[in-house]
């Protein structure tokens, strides 16, 4: 049936109008034709042998037996394969029946971020519509989520040539024309499809979609990961344009920030820097013993901006994507780690909270401004942990008294009120994965769990309290994350097992967060530790986001 374009005038419509008519409906029967410009008997005729004629001349294409499109054109909605990708790392899908002369489009972010993203190979229902740059296709529904797909090896014999699944658990041990990898090596990473057909005996056919590195490469696991679950990598040229021609933020429509010697504290290896802090006593004599303290992020919202490359390409990717040894960012390189990075002496738009807390840590009032702030220093977090521990450097020591002491004094008061809330106190080690300088897995250590990090932590969580107060209050739809209470099962099973080592827990108790501390608190100093913080952490509800807050 057709899309219904503008009406069009009623009449016999010239050669130029009737493509224009088609162009618009994507496509149409002759019957819809006739009835959408009002066409009868002799006109109807007429018609028809202007459509024998504009076939003749190459400018309509067929779609089934009865209806017509412009020549070169795509379906309003069709089935399509994704086929290639590009340097930049954009898919393009070709419809799967299709002329060999018929176009191909570029896929577009899917917006509403329905599971993994498309990858080579995957068979998807889009909707298609004309771009700047030529056709364009959007995600209606996966049709095929890969499962044709084999991430491989190539093992290449006199005989023959196969792909061997990295996925030890698949059997889908693939045959590939040798046409297809002379350019190969045996131990080539390769992305393969299964060719469509019967294979009753022996190995299945496929074809070779992508070359992606070398099996030996000790970088293999990220890579094999990335294809694997089809991170996406790489940025558009679109995006790329959109990122250098930002510019270096100004004053206008900004508070100005610079007096306040914001700095940054951040792993020892960060390459960017989302966040700084500041505190200092408050002077209000009516708050005596109470301190302000600042929090400010980069202000990302003033270059990606709502319905541009950099944000269609941003929300397709979700998020950066981290690895051992790789980053895949969100953003091009150029904003992550230059203007949305919070650089130490350099102008950067923020997005900045100041925060007032009392003697008790209670928070008695906050304001948000944006603003043009500039980092003061730039710490690691085992810096700024010496440096109040007593160990100072060139960078701690000068900024010690008017900075880092202030800010420890005002955390200390903030963690009243944080002991007052009593969130749940679980301390789960986290492990750090060192790097050879070849790529190598070099070792795996803990990671040190340091005031410096709390601090930061409390600072972080007490930002977010009053971004979500500050939207409720304006009556701003949000999205909570909520933890419902242990179920009764899950609260039997920790009583079982506390019981295999001494500690009491009555299975009536009513499971709250001091309940869970007293326990993590009497437990902390013994050989029991780490498994109890298991333990407790494993009898939790898995969180859910929800726009209701129920607590």
């Amino acid at each position: 049936m057709v899309k219904t374009p503008k009406r069009p005038v009623a009449g016999l419509p010239d050669k130029e109008s009737l493509i224009a008519f088609l162009r618009e409906a994507g496509e149409a029967e002759k019957a819809d034709i006739a009835r959408a410009f009002g066409l009868k008997g002799a006109e109807r005729r007429a018609l028809r042998d202007m459509l024998k004629e504009l076939e003749a001349e190459g400018r309509l294409g067929k779609r089934g037996r009865k209806g017509f499109s412009e020549a070169g054109a795509l379906p309003p909605v069709g089935v399509v394969d994704v086929v290639d990708r590009d340097a930049d790392g954009e898919l393009y899908v070709e419809l799967v029946k299709s002329s060999e002369d018929a176009p191909r489009a570029v896929l577009m972010p899917d917006r509403e971020g329905r599971g993994p993203a498309p990858g080579m190979g995957d068979r998807l229902l889009v909707k298609f519509s004309r771009g700047v740059e030529g056709w364009e296709a959007r995600l209606v529904k996966r049709l095929d989520a890969g499962t044709d797909r084999v991430l491989g090896v190539i093992r290449k014999s006199a005989r023959e040539t196969r792909v061997e699944p990295v996925d030890k658990r698949s059997k889908d041990v693939l045959l590939v024309p040798a046409a297809q990898t002379a350019d190969l090596r045996d131990g080539d990473l390769v992305l393969a499809a299964v060719e469509k057909g019967e294979h009753r005996y022996g190995p299945k056919r496929g074809k070779i979609l992508e070359n992606i590195g070398r099996e030996d490469d000790p970088r293999a696991a990220s890579i094999i990961a990335i294809h694997a679950h089809g991170v996406p990598t790489g940025f558009s040229d679109a995006v790329e344009r959109e990122a250098e021609d930002q510019a270096v933020p100004t004053l206008k429509g900004r508070e100005d920030l610079r007096h306040v010697p914001f700095i940054t504290i951040d792993p020892a290896d960060a390459r960017d820097h989302d966040d700084a802090v500041y505190a200092e006593r408050d002077q209000d004599p009516k708050n005596d013993g109470g301190w302000i303290v600042w929090v400010a992020i980069a202000d990302v919202a003033a270059y990606v901006r709502p319905n541009t490359a950099l944000d269609r390409e941003a929300r397709a990717k979700g998020n950066s994507t981290y690895f051992p040894d790789r980053v895949e960012p969100m953003l091009p390189e150029v904003l992550s780690n230059g203007l949305c990075s919070l650089k130490q002496g350099e102008n950067r738009a923020c997005m900045a909270v100041r925060m007032v807390f009392d003697k008790d840590g209670r928070k008695t009032g906050h304001k948000f401004t944006r603003g043009l702030m500039r980092s003061h220093a730039k710490l690691s977090y085992e810096q700024a942990q010496s440096a109040i521990d007593g160990l100072l450097d060139d960078a701690t020591g000068p900024i010690m008294e008017a900075i880092l002491y202030p800010l420890w004094n005002a955390y200390r008061t903030m963690l009243k009120g944080r002991e007052r809330r009593s969130p749940l106190a679980i301390e789960s080690p986290e492990r750090r994965i060192i790097m050879s300088p070849d790529g190598g897995i070099a070792g795996i250590e803990p990671r040190k769990s340091l005031e410096a990090h709390r601090l930061i932590e409390e600072m972080m969580i007490q930002a977010n309290v009053c971004a979500a107060e500050t939207l409720e209050k304006t009556h701003t739809p949000l999205i909570y994350r909520v933890h419902d209470t242990p179920s009764q099962e899950k609260i039997f099973n920790l009583a079982d097992f506390l019981h295999t080592i001494g500690k009491p827990w009555n299975k009536g108790e009513a499971p709250n967060t001091k309940r869970f501390n007293k326990l993590l608190e009497e437990t902390r100093d013994t050989p029991h530790a780490e498994v109890v913080n298991e333990v407790v952490l494993r009898t939790q509800m898995q969180a859910i986001y929800s726009p209701e807050n129920v607590g």
